[in-house]
């Protein structure tokens, strides 16, 4: 069989955002790997939340060989991936005012804290409000979005704003409106979306630069290992015995 067109040309422009995202978001990157290097060293733990498929990136970074152990999912019954039943509730409980506020005064977060907020449109209320809330809360916020969304959609939150208008550090994902890389002349609809291996990477980006950061600071950085390799579970008890007090998804 001969090779695919498309699929080629899917992976063309995968590089191609991800080479675009690497120049101009690397200030941005840094400035992110910084924010979670200095929670780290203060003593303050890491979150990361993402709706619908947003949360695949969000959960790339949680219980991850090669990862911060440190870092935890902040999930939000309903919402974190498509296994709600029906699946469009879960895009529904996006556009729930309140629901954010809830998650947040239940959940383990506090002042000093950090949290990543990933939403391709930043748009809906759930994303807006989570931003809003933590930050009230004393939290550091940092939101992965597509910025383009701002400029050609409409917010769906009351005040009128967007995830990117609420947070410490953004970073833009560049994913243009629609999340389709791809058309084809006898196919009605845009297809083959490059958002979660964009949105991946910029995750995995920050991640390698607060390792960088704490390793010039002269410390470790809490990082699990595979545990198919050996010694690898030796040396991720370790880890998690002493960060157990900043490591929620083993409670």
């Amino acid at each position: 069989m001969s090779e695919s067109k498309l699929a080629g040309q899917f992976f063309d422009a995968a590089i191609g955002l991800l080479q675009q995202v690497r120049d101009e978001e690397s200030r941005s990157i840094a400035a992110a790997g910084k924010a979670v290097a200095d929670t780290v060293e203060a003593g303050g733990r890491l979150f990361a939340f993402g709706a619908g498929h947003s949360s695949l990136a969000a959960q790339d970074v949680v219980y991850r060989a090669g990862g911060l152990a440190v870092m935890n999912l902040l999930a939000v019954p309903g919402v974190v991936g498509v296994d709600v039943v029906p699946a469009t509730l879960g895009s529904a409980l996006e556009r729930v005012d309140g629901l954010a506020a809830a998650v947040l005064d239940s959940s383990p977060a506090q002042a000093g804290d950090l949290l990543v907020i990933i939403s391709l449109s930043g748009r809906n209320a759930l994303p807006v409000e989570m931003a809003m809330n933590a930050r009230a809360l004393g939290l550091t916020v940092i939101g992965v979005t597509s910025v383009a969304y701002a400029t050609e959609t409409k917010s769906r939150h009351a005040s009128g704003t967007f995830l990117k208008d609420h947070c410490d550090i953004v970073l833009d994902s560049h994913i243009a409106v629609g999340d389709a890389e791809l058309t084809h002349e006898s196919i009605e609809a845009p297809f083959a979306p490059a958002s979660t291996v964009v949105t991946s990477a910029l995750m995995q980006a920050t991640m390698a630069a607060a390792a960088e950061q704490l390793a010039e600071r002269g410390i470790e950085p809490p990082l699990l290992r595979s545990g198919n390799v050996d010694g690898g579970h030796e040396w991720n008890g370790r880890v998690m015995s002493e960060y157990r007090d900043r490591i929620f998804y083993r409670h």
